[in-house]
């Protein structure tokens, strides 16, 4: 156990502790832990973590994003977006994910977009297609090869 809170704080470099107020535009290479107040943009190359005792008035972009906090303003992410039974969201968001745990609040419009499959991948030959449109289109080259 020891081992893995390290590593999560070694991934986990930047910390905004309760009771502190900051604003700003802030840039960041690894991760951010927001427990106190924070206005301003937030543009991190890795996670954003907004705890409990968090509040942020931003607009946050991220690779994923943990609200357990209160964030007012839009919040961009290229993995997934969790609020907890605590967080709230007020704003609207863009994700590939989105997990919301009961109690959890989105005051917002969520846009989610798949990650893009390549057609070549024999797992996703028409990933864009409805189903029954594509069993129909194969119930029809069977037909024709049979007729």
């Amino acid at each position: 156990m020891f081992k893995d809170h390290k590593q999560r704080l070694s991934s986990m470099e930047t910390l905004i502790g309760q009771g502190t107020k900051a604003e700003g535009k802030f840039h960041c290479e690894t991760g951010i832990r927001i427990e106190g107040e924070y206005h301003g943009d937030i543009d991190c190359k890795g996670d954003v973590i907004v705890g409990e005792y968090g509040l942020c008035k931003s607009s946050i972009s991220a690779q994923d994003v943990t609200i357990a906090g209160v964030v007012y303003g839009e919040v961009y992410t290229r993995g997934v977006l969790t609020i907890t039974a605590s967080g709230q969201l007020h704003g609207n968001t863009k994700a590939h994910s989105l997990v919301i745990q009961e109690g959890g609040l989105l005051n917002g419009t969520c846009l989610m977009e798949k990650p893009t499959v390549s057609s070549a991948s024999p797992l996703a030959p028409h990933a864009d297609k409805p189903r029954a449109e594509q069993e129909g289109k194969t119930k029809e080259k069977k037909a024709l090869q049979a007729g």
